[in-house]
Formats: C-alpha cells, structure tokens, sequence
C-alpha cells in the first residue's frame, strides 16, 4: 500500500501530524494521502496521562476546538503544592510552571478519540490493531515505510490471520511515543543520539477512582513531593479531580533511581495511604489502572529529528516539559511543525522527498516549543543533588535566571546505569495490600483490561538468556521483578536451587520500564501483534 504520508503512532502527535499535514494539502489544493497506523484495537486504548492539558497547540491545530465538541470538559481549579513526609503534609508555594490557570483536567485518551474523528473528517486513513513492526529501506538507505507484523498466529506457529502488510511513503512521520521499538533501530542506524546528552525517564503509573459526591471537588490539582521518596530520588504524585464524580491518581518515579529494592508500583500504592491522600478514596471504587514511561531529558537529550525518509515527533522523541508535568502541547506542537516541513518537502521545496535536517529543526528552534523547553532545561538534571539542593536551584533558576542560566546541566548517564548491586542497598519492605485501598499488580492489571493472545510469539525478547540469573539475580536480586507494574517478570524454581526467569508476556502494559531500566538492555520490547496490550476505557 503506497501512501504519500505514514504516520506511525495514533497519539496526540500522530494525530495531530496527520491532521495538519492534510489541512495543509486543502489549503494548498494538493492531495496528499496519509495513512495513520495505531497498535491498540482503538485509537485511544492504549493512552495514559495525567492528564491536565495546555490548549495553546489545540487553539492553533483547532481554533474551533469547543464548537467541534472536544471532551475538554473540566477547567482546572485551585492548585495545591504539598510537601509529605511520613505522617504530616505542608503546603509549599505552586511553581509557576505548575501554575494551571486556563488549563483543563482530561481524560487523554478521549481526547485523542476526538483527534482521530477529526482526521479521519479530513480523509486520513486510521488503522488501529495494526502494530507497525519493521522499518523498511530503499536501496539508498532512505527510509521506505514500515510493515505491520502479522495478523493471528495458531497454535502450532503457522498463520492464521493476514500477513503482514507493508506501506510505503515518500516521509514516514514516528510517532510512538516514549522508548518507541522502531524509534530505537532509528537511533542507531542514523546516530541520531550523536552529540545529545542520555534520555533519562519516568514511570508514571496511574488508577482512576470513583469517589463519593460529597468528596470530589471538580478541577482540583494537587502534586505532591517528598514521602514515600527518600531524598535522593526523583518522584511525585498527582491528584486530579474530573468530572463525573471521577478521581486520576498517579505517582512518577524517576528511573535513574539507584536501589534495585525499590518497586515503583508498591511506592505508589503506599502514597495512598499518606493522611493528607487517603480521605479521598473513602467509600470510593477503583475503576481502571495503567502505567507508562515518559521521557524526561528534555531539551539536552533531543536526538537529531530528522533522517532520509522520515521524521520524529511527540515523546518518541522527548519533547516533554518535565517541570510543567506535561508533554501533550509540546508533543502536537513538534508534530505540527513536522508536518509542515514533510509538506514542504513533498512539493520539492526544500530538496525533493526528504525532508532537510534544517527545515523542521529550524521551525522548532524558532517556535515557542523551543523558547519553553530551553527555559526549564536545567531543572530536571539538577535533582540528581538530591530534593532539598534541586528544589533551592530551581528557584533560583526560575526566579533569578527565568530559565536563562549562563550554562546547562547535562543528563550524565543512562537509567540502566545507575542501580548499585544490591549487596551495597538496604531492603525495601512494603506492606501487603488491604484490596481496598492499596492492590496487588494482578488485580491491577485485571481492571486495565489488557490482553494478549497466548499463542503468539512473546514480544519481550531476551538477547540472552543467561544473563537474568548470572548477573540480574545475581548482582540486583532480579530488579525486573520490582520495576515492572504489571507482574510480567518472575524469578520461579528458586527454593529448588534452579532459578530461573519466567516471563508473563500477556500481562504487559506496553509501559516500556523493562526496556530501559534492564542494567545490560538485556530486554528488548518489540512490539506483539496488533489489538494486544491494554484497552483503557477513559485514562
């Protein structure tokens, strides 16, 4: 299948790459085909934010946004700041990047259904359950498109769905999000990564709750810092009330964490029990669960973000404002900006087929997208000192610099690097679930309504199969275990004195975590067949 135009990705930025990218062809009466491929059943289902959002890219994309009928339905409120320790909670002064007048509180993946009915108005062909699984090249090394893997596989290994298809474009847009699986191969055959720092991540991991009437408070913000946290790792939480008597809480974890004992899924749960949180979820339902990583080295771990044939955007590529806490204005800004110069390009306006590395770069440094990631870069990187140094630096960088410090933090080390053996740590031990408050990951992972078929080939792929045993269990005590929010890793045949990795394929929530936080990059995530992974009904 020929197309001018392959997005891959079915996210704020895909969406929004494909849908300016056809806006542009009408306004110029050119016909420009765009085919847009989604690995989740449903554009939407595998979406997890937050999710406050930032219109300033939708009043561009969109202006008619609120007439069109865009489920931005709840205005944010009254912002809180809170610092916790164990048992006592003190309100701190709301940064002004976290200041959230004239935003509005979301549910992103219906947000992102209403992008894709507005793309698909304007003639993009929407596949999703359609997982785009291989890069494909011309002769002149130049990015061709992409082809889907296979559709259904028996129970004896043999086909049974369609093949696989390939589609072909004159620009292929990448819009996978964070720690996308082509994205990677595209890193490295291009040397995109050259000369910027390493991406550094989060784990963001999310419930949805249905809270009593008299306890929901519709557009109230509140982010948290300090406890469960010690001092020296990166975290925080939100607590956004929607609409509908509809509660989203979730906790972000820094992957550069060091302590192999640390489970990102148990410090959340423990979160909800801090005093200052708790009185919330009283009397109320969990309704969905989910997690994903996030990229969070901002501006100095950007790669280059154009190669022959193709182009990135959104978090595949990192465009994440970190201290904001959120990434979906910059993401549809950098996929708009994409589109632009891919239409340029395609009229021959700037070299023929491909787009110039000059072309969309120079449009994002020109933007505002620019002007506010340069402004927050340095403040990520400075928590490395540990809460109490980064918090006084970064108000000295907000308020005296404004985000114009004479110099730049760097992101020193990739997060596979950092865990220390667990020899060197001291145990975590987390209490059990109470199965109303606090849950265990396999009822979690029950209500995200993920699925994979079990007769398909696994899609988390081991390089080599000694390794989780001679070094992960040997050295970490088999982090995977911890670090994974959805039970996919198991250490089974221990007690017996033959260890050995059991890998739960078909409990995965596509989060990423494993792939970038395995010390030897040990497991490479690939992408399962199309449909497979969580069906969030409204995170």
């Amino acid at each position: 299948m020929e197309y001018d135009v392959v997005v891959v990705g079915g996210g704020p930025s895909g969406l929004s790459a494909a849908i300016r990218v056809k806006q542009l062809a009408e306004q110029q009466g050119r016909d420009i085909s765009v085919c847009l491929l989604e690995k989740g059943s449903e554009i939407g289902a595998h979406i997890l934010s937050g999710a406050v959002i930032e219109p300033k890219a939708l009043d561009e994309l969109i202006p008619d946004w609120k007439e069109k009928g865009a489920p931005l339905n709840t205005p944010a409120g009254k912002d809180r700041f809170l610092l916790l320790t164990e048992t006592e909670s003190v309100q701190l002064p709301t940064p002004p990047q976290m200041n959230n007048h004239g935003n509005y509180i979301v549910s992103l993946g219906n947000f992102c259904r209403w992008l894709g009915e507005q793309a698909e108005a304007l003639g993009v062909e929407i596949y999703p359950g359609f997982a785009a699984a291989e890069v494909l090249y011309n002769a002149d090394g130049s990015v061709k498109g992409v082809a889907t893997g296979n559709v259904g596989t028996g129970k004896n290994g043999e086909l049974d769905g369609e093949p696989g298809i390939e589609l072909w474009a004159k620009q292929t847009i990448f819009a996978e999000g964070c720690r996308g699986s082509l994205t990677k191969t595209l890193f490295e055959r291009f040397k995109l990564c050259d000369g910027a720092d390493p991406q550094t991540y989060g784990i963001g991991i999310k419930e949805l709750w249905e809270v009593k009437p008299e306890l929901h408070q519709p557009g109230s913000i509140t982010h948290t810092v300090g406890w469960p946290m010690d001092t020296a790792t990166y975290g925080g939480s939100f607590l956004y009330h929607l609409e509908g008597n509809q509660v989203v809480v979730g906790f972000v974890v820094g992957l550069d964490y060091q302590n192999p004992y640390l489970s990102p899924f148990e410090e959340f749960q423990r979160f909800k029990t801090h005093p200052a949180i708790k009185p919330v979820f009283e009397g109320a339902r969990r309704i969905s669960y989910g997690a994903r990583a996030l990229s969070e080295g901002g501006i100095q771990s950007l790669p280059k973000l154009t190669f022959p044939g193709g182009v990135l955007v959104g978090d595949t590529a990192g465009f994440l404002n970190v201290p904001k806490i959120k990434g979906t204005h910059t993401a549809m800004k950098s996929a708009m900006l994409a589109a632009e110069a891919v239409v340029e390009a395609l009229a021959g306006e700037t070299g023929g087929a491909g787009v110039e590395a000059s072309a969309y770069s120079a449009k994002v440094k020109q933007s505002w997208l620019y002007d506010e990631l340069w402004k927050v870069r340095n403040i990520r990187p400075s928590f490395r000192w540990g809460l109490w140094p980064a918090m006084i630096y970064s108000a000295i960088d907000t308020f005296l610099f404004r985000g114009r410090a004479p110099w730049t933090l760097r992101n020193q080390h990739a997060d596979n690097e950092t865990l220390r053996p667990a020899a060197e740590c001291t145990r975590i031990e987390y209490p059990k679930p109470d199965g109303v408050l606090t849950f265990d990951r396999l009822s979690s992972v029950f209500i995200s309504n993920t699925n994979h078929s079990e007769d398909q080939p696994p899609h988390l792929k081991l390089k080599d199969k000694r390794v989780p045993i001679e070094v992960n269990l040997a050295e970490y005590d088999a982090p995977e275990q911890r670090y994974c929010p959805a039970g996919v890793y198991e250490i089974v045949g221990r007690d017996e004195g033959q260890p050995r990795l059991q890998i739960n394929a078909q409990n995965c929530v596509h989060c990423k975590t494993c792939d970038i936080k395995d010390p030897t990059q040990n497991i490479n995530w690939v992408t399962p067949e199309g449909g497979g992974g969580p069906n969030y009904p409204n995170m």
